[in-house]
């Protein structure tokens, strides 16, 4: 009975926002009541008898959801002044444009945005940056925004288990006696099998941009081997901090050598409607603000309106300055993450607070990817001489978007955390345990509901590596095939984490739409963790 009441609002979660169709701040307010509910009457949180007791648990939770939410607002909003930005200053049209120049083919220059760069940025920085970056810029190119949320989140998950140089394999070394390879190798394999599934799926949204002609299936299994060759090498020789990072960027350099030798090899045919294609999205955003306000009516109007529509491509700026927010990104990125010296002084500031002596959190500001991003945004804008108007239209529409935004954030950590500190979250985690012979099939599910509840594939292994590696020694089973398959499990997870649906809803005005997320990428994240668990049940 426990069981059943401990997964009550999960089931809540997932009926209001995929059937009802219910916005994620709904569905997310109404579960986060339904589980202090339930936390507090079946579970003892807070103590049963002592409601002051209880009134600490719940302000607890709340300030941790709160604190949460900032942190992930804090990478949201600056990576919608990119976009915005690049909007404003037609950088977005020359980032196209330079694409076309590698490859007059606009599915191939998607795949390098929605594979390569969400996974070079996912194993350099991770914390949903990837998504945040890449779905805004895959709208400009032409995706619906529900096709461009879903293809980014599926498009940097195999970079998950290493992503931010390793850190969600590291944290399970924290807590197991392996080495590192063992723990790098026995993740890999099964995130190299999903991947098949999350690239197929990459292939077919990829293809929505030319229905015609249908999804890129020959350049996707070059993408896919681009990657994860490296990918494993390096995940069974070196450890876990560079196999997402060195797969990213030597496969991404392996692909576009790889394009421009076909390329070469027969003359280009599709860059001239290209640019056609481009000059007609332009022409139909110009015919927009005139129907949308008249001629002589009210000036005013009229340039609030043409503010809102596609920037012209300016042709004086080259590919290199309107890459200049994510290429600054980068090398912010590599240089906090692989140069000691560097890593450990950004480290160094931590602002962290505690309340009732058991509810506590930090940050540090100098190392997170949310400053990080907001110096990328003003780098990207001294590089590009934007003018100080676009800055600041780009920064004030980037923050009226993120504020609404940040009550479903809250209500759905609230969930979380609620189910965490109240025991729900073990209760569930126990009770797969305890069907014996089938445990290895249900291992990765655990991993992706710590995910889900949490967000974080790094919170997740932290919450039940431990667990794992004790379910598996008392069945008598090789623990290391099960943690590795935790930790696929966790990173499959982060595709269908209620709120990095609502972060990465938020970047492509979703906001009240997640359900639609959650409804495409429920299908593909229960396909791949079905293949993990029957993977993990082969080998052990």
């Amino acid at each position: 009975m426990l069981t059943l009441l401990a997964a009550l609002p999960i089931i809540a979660i997932l009926l209001l926002m995929v059937v009802a169709k219910w916005s994620a701040a709904l569905a997310g307010a109404t579960a986060a009541f339904g589980a202090m509910v339930l936390a507090l009457s079946a579970f003892g949180f807070g103590g049963e008898d002592d409601p002051f007791t209880q009134i600490e648990g719940i302000v607890g939770v709340l300030a941790r959801a709160g604190w949460v939410a900032l942190t992930v607002m804090l990478i949201i909003g600056p990576a919608l002044g990119i976009h915005h930005l690049q909007q404003r200053t037609g950088a977005t049209s020359a980032l196209e444009a330079g694409l076309a120049r590698i490859t007059p083919d606009p599915r191939v220059a998607a795949l390098l945005i929605v594979w390569f760069f969400c996974l070079l940025i996912e194993g350099a920085a991770g914390f949903g940056t990837p998504v945040a970056l890449a779905a805004p810029f895959l709208v400009a190119a032409g995706f619906k925004p529900v096709t461009s949320v879903v293809a980014a989140m599926l498009g940097h998950a195999s970079a998950v288990p290493f992503a931010a140089v390793g850190t969600p394999t590291l944290a399970q070394l924290a807590i197991v006696d392996y080495s590192p390879l063992d723990l790098s190798w026995a993740v890999a394999p099964y995130m190299a099998a999903t991947g098949l599934v999350l690239a197929f799926m990459v292939a077919r949204m990829v293809g929505t941009l030319m229905p015609t002609a249908g999804p890129p299936w020959r350049w996707m299994a070059v993408a896919y081997l681009a990657f994860f060759v490296p990918n494993l090498l390096i995940a069974r020789f070196v450890g876990p901090e560079l196999p997402s990072l060195v797969g990213a960027i030597g496969g991404a350099v392996v692909f576009i050598l790889i394009v421009r030798w076909v390329l070469m090899r027969r003359p280009p045919s599709a860059a001239s409607e290209q640019i056609a294609a481009e000059e007609r999205v332009h022409e139909a955003a110009d015919e927009v603000v005139e129907r949308t306000v008249p001629p002589g009516v009210d000036p005013a109007a009229r340039e609030r309106a043409s503010s809102e529509a596609p920037a012209k491509q300016d042709p004086t700026m080259g590919f290199l300055a309107a890459s200049a927010p994510y290429l600054v990104l980068v090398v912010l990125v590599l240089v906090t993450r692989l140069v000691p010296p560097v890593r450990e002084a950004t480290q160094s500031w931590e602002v962290s607070w505690e309340l009732y002596g058991h509810f506590s959190e930090s940050i540090q500001p100098l190392y997170h990817p949310g400053l990080l991003l907001a110096l990328s945004f003003l780098a990207g804008a001294a590089w590009q001489r934007a003018a100080l108007r676009d800055v600041g239209l780009a920064f004030e529409k980037a923050t009226f978007q993120v504020v609404p935004v940040f009550v479903a954030l809250v209500a759905m950590v609230t969930v979380a955390f609620t189910m965490s500190e109240s025991g729900m979250t073990t209760e569930l985690a126990l009770a797969a345990a305890a069907t014996g012979a089938l445990w290895p099939v249900l291992s990765p599910f655990v991993g992706a509901l710590g995910t889900f509840m949490t967000g974080s594939a790094t919170a997740s292994n932290i919450l039940f590596t431990e667990f794992q590696d004790q379910t598996a020694l008392s069945a008598d089973l090789d623990p290391v095939p099960l943690l590795g398959a935790q930790g696929a499990g966790a990173a499959i997870g982060n595709i269908i984490c209620p709120h990095n649906v609502v972060a990465a809803a938020a970047t492509v005005g979703l906001s009240g739409r997640e359900g639609q997320v959650l409804t495409r990428a429920l299908p593909v994240a229960a396909v791949c963790l079905a293949i993990i668990g029957v993977m993990a049940w082969a080998i052990v």
